[in-house]
């Protein structure tokens, strides 16, 4: 092989590769963030309870608006929060801004959550709550929920639910005794009044949802 001969394979083979790598760039998705922001309006959704009965945003007629938490049996911060979930639920559900739970992990990744472990750990924590399953895991990413538990508080509108509050329910995922700021309740205690929620946005501290 001539010199000459050599470069132009070099060449060559370097138009091949440079091909390739844009071809494979054009075609591959690059990630984005997506979810609601403060002041989206929600889609609503239709998704399994644990009690066999589909629920929508749109079943509760006369609610304020709703806490919706996306979380799980099998993540150990979401099971440190289930007392305080239903805590949520028992005081603000009666004043129109009820709990409504969603289990957004593939089950196949995560057996531990499946529809009748939910059911199990539902009966066995007394939740009052609705405990929905995303099953095709089509629900949580509208929502850019990340991690379980993730919180979402939202208020009702002629618009449809509005989102108002994203984030951790509180600042002490370990011991309920130690929490020095209570976000859910401050923001729903806030919107009851008619104000206007000063911390609209944290950090969610859990497990990244499983696909």
């Amino acid at each position: 092989m001539t010199r000459a001969s050599s470069k132009f394979y070099r060449q060559k083979k370097m138009i091949l590769l440079l091909f390739v790598l844009f071809s494979t760039l054009a075609f591959t998705p690059i990630p984005t963030e997506k979810g609601y922001d403060i002041g989206d309006v929600v889609t609503d959704f239709k998704l399994e309870n644990i009690d066999g009965k589909f629920v929508s945003l749109s079943d509760f007629e006369t609610a304020k608006g709703f806490i919706v938490i996306f979380t799980c049996n099998t993540c150990p911060y979401a099971v440190l929060y289930e007392d305080r979930i239903e805590a949520l639920n028992k005081k603000y559900a009666k004043l129109g801004y009820p709990v409504i739970a969603i289990m957004p992990n593939n089950v196949t990744t995560k057996p531990g959550d499946s529809m009748e472990a939910m059911q199990q750990r539902a009966k066995e924590k007394g939740f009052t709550f609705p405990y929905l399953m995303d099953a095709d895991q089509s629900v949580y990413p509208q929502f850019g929920a990340t991690k379980t538990p993730h919180t979402y508080i939202l208020k009702s509108t002629k618009s449809g639910p509005v989102v108002q509050y994203i984030g951790a329910i509180d600042d002490n995922y370990s011991d309920p005794s130690l929490v020095k700021t209570y976000y859910v309740e401050n923001a729903v205690d806030t919107l009851l009044k008619g104000g206007s929620i000063e911390v609209n946005k944290t950090k969610a501290i859990g497990c990244s949802i499983k696909i």
